[in-house]
């Protein structure tokens, strides 16, 4: 038996407390800003002034938007993980979205980072997703340096941003510390940084030295037991699942045994088959990497977003990610269309729930729960484009669905039912703020700030979401294109009374075949058409607009009587007004709660869920009878 008196602290058998240390070869940021702000071309810059690339690797614009959407939308959906070394320091740079939709990828990306870029356009200032992006931030008490980006702008109004900047920190109750910010001015489309905007320079160096002198080195416990938060998730055909996340404290090895701390309790022993740190563009496969360090792990099998990495000595999860709650759903089904299976690879309920299922393991953001009694699911999302971009990617790997109108979320809070409300911003021409203004008013937004810049007026509305469905293309149709419009979610609200839909009713084709171009002549006169001579339709599908409220039963594929009369009056020529040919997104916003969108890998077709026309009255009067 050991006696009872205190072991000597001093002896070199007991453990020696493991002080935390800071890495100084080595800097974790994240890009936040609004969309269109710049993000991903200023990262453009960073990666040339690295001089670590060859000028093949640097051709083009937004070098990190490698996916096809990104591409042709010109935004950042996914957010990315590179590494540039500079002056003997290894940047980790992450890239992330801007648009108010993919705040999900921003808030699963800000816990491996111990520093932020904000940016900020010199025209605009700060915006909604500036706002929403920037609070995260500071919530994770990232340290952060401001750039003025877009100087070089005729509108810039660089110290006056700065000014503005300084006023959002102070209302999301930064400390003196985040408060009394550093700043830099920039053009991104230019390559150059500076410190006065009146005299601008040739190289982003001086960001680049900011950032070595103001974004702190990652705190880390090198000697205690491995931990790593999984924050992202990557596929290979050839290795599976990639968990990427940054390692809190220890050493992550090749080989090494780890435990897998899941939801719900679950732990699972585990092998870790490589480890890959972010190098240049790419990743480099190594035998171990410290903490701090952003990794990429191979081999963990079943591992999602949120699991903890853990050494199997001391198992301690870390706190789970928590991202906002969806505010926007949508009822996703098979396409039941007369045109089914004609275009599509994957065309079944069971295609569908693997492919929905296979989505939830990257994107925290989104929700799939089955409707009971039917083969269609509700999908939850951050906002519409949040999910047509979803829906754009299944159509593009050869998936056919259908999907229904947006629905906002409700919630009942004390008894009370509450609706998610946005922050609506709404630039435009003065001479166009009448319109604005009428719109949105009739879709029950309030005007809350309403200023001038040059010959723009600047407005702030407080709408509920579900004024914003269907508001965004009936703005910039009546304002001739020239509305800028950008929202994000505020807060949950006591509902508000009904809001208007659409105004005006439908073309519904009553038989299937062909388009003819002289059934369209008559047609034309009264709505606006979405098919084209030629065009395949079918019984219950929507192929025009009605001037009217009401929708109205036509027959698109009617012929002309042919007889051996001819008369200068009925042999005119025919002139055809171009199709409207909805976007997804137009699509989503245009239909109404009977309707859906049909969706395949080459066409966006309209319907009624109740493809006949005695169907459709049979439920109308049942309808009546209820009201």
């Amino acid at each position: 038996m050991m006696g009872s008196h205190a072991p000597d602290p001093t002896s070199p058998s007991l453990p020696v407390p493991v002080m935390p240390e800071r890495r100084n070869d080595l800097r974790n940021i994240a890009i936040i800003a609004h969309v269109d702000h710049g993000k991903t071309t200023l990262v453009d810059c960073m990666l040339r002034e690295s001089g670590q690339f060859r000028a093949s690797q640097l051709a083009g614009e937004q070098i990190l938007d490698t996916n096809d959407l990104e591409r042709e939308r010109g935004i950042t959906i996914l957010a990315k993980n590179i590494a540039i070394p500079y002056r003997g320091v290894k940047i980790n740079i992450i890239d992330t979205p801007g648009h108010a939709d993919f705040g999900g990828e921003v808030e699963r990306v800000l816990g491996m980072a111990d520093g932020c870029l904000v940016l900020v356009d010199a025209a605009e200032g700060p915006m909604p997703q500036t706002r929403f992006v920037l609070g995260k931030a500071l919530a994770e008490g990232l340290r952060p340096i401001v750039v003025i980006n877009k100087i070089d702008r005729s509108d810039a109004r660089p110290h006056q941003v700065v000014d503005e900047v300084l006023e959002l920190f102070l209302q999301l109750g930064a400390d003196d510390a985040a408060a009394d910010f550093p700043y830099l001015f920039a053009s991104s489309k230019e390559g150059f940084a500076t410190t006065d905007p009146d005299v601008p320079s040739d190289t982003i160096r001086p960001l680049m030295d900011l950032i070595l002198k103001e974004i702190p080195g990652p705190m880390v416990d090198i000697g205690e037991p491995m931990q790593m938060l999984v924050t992202t998730l990557d596929w290979s055909d050839y290795v599976g699942r990639i968990a990427i996340g940054r390692v809190q404290a220890g050493t992550i090895r090749k080989g090494q045994g780890v435990v897998l701390l899941q939801d719900n309790g679950r732990e699972e022993q585990t092998k870790i088959a490589s480890v890959y740190t972010f190098d240049k563009l790419g990743r480099q496969e190594v035998h171990e990497a410290d903490a701090g360090d952003i990794v990429a792990v191979v081999g963990l099998g079943e591992v999602e977003i949120g699991d903890t990495i853990c050494s199997p000595q001391a198992p301690r999860a870390l706190p789970r990610l928590r991202v906002d709650e969806p505010t926007l759903r949508m009822t996703f089904s098979i396409n039941s269309s007369p045109l089914a299976g004609r275009e599509g690879k994957y065309v079944t309920s069971r295609h569908l729930r693997e492919r929905l299922m296979r989505e939830l393991e990257r994107n925290v953001a989104l929700r799939v729960e089955p409707i009971f009694g039917t083969d269609q699911f509700s999908v939850s999302g951050r906002g519409v484009l949040h999910l047509s971009v979803l829906i754009e990617t299944m159509r593009r790997e050869s998936y056919e669905l259908s999907v229904g109108k947006p629905e906002v979320i409700f919630r009942t809070n004390n008894g009370q039912v509450e609706e998610p409300f946005e922050t609506l911003v709404v630039e435009v021409p003065d001479t166009q703020t009448g319109p604005v203004m009428e719109m949105v008013g009739a879709r029950r937004g309030q005007l809350l700030t309403m200023a001038g810049r040059g010959d723009y007026t600047h407005m702030t509305f407080s709408i509920p979401a579900r004024g914003l469905i269907g508001l965004r293309t009936r703005l910039l149709n009546a304002t001739q294109g020239t509305a800028v419009i950008h929202h994000r979610f505020e807060a949950y609200k006591p509902r508000e009374q009904a809001i208007p839909g659409r105004a005006t009713g439908v073309l519904v084709s009553m038989v299937a075949g062909r388009v003819v171009a002289f059934a369209l002549d008559t047609l034309q006169q009264r709505s606006e058409l979405h098919v084209a001579p030629g065009d395949v339709v079918y019984e219950g599908m929507i192929v025009g607009e009605n001037s009217r409220g009401g929708d109205m039963d036509v027959n698109p594929t009617k012929e002309k009587k042919l007889t051996n009369m001819r008369a200068s009056g009925s042999d005119r020529n025919i002139l055809l007004k171009p199709a409207r040919r909805l976007s997804l997104e137009e699509a989503l916003e245009f239909i109404e709660s009977d309707e859906l969108v049909e969706i395949t890998p080459t066409q966006i077709r309209l319907r009624k869920i109740l493809l006949k026309e005695t169907d459709r009255r049979r439920a109308s009067r049942a309808k009546a009878k209820e009201a």
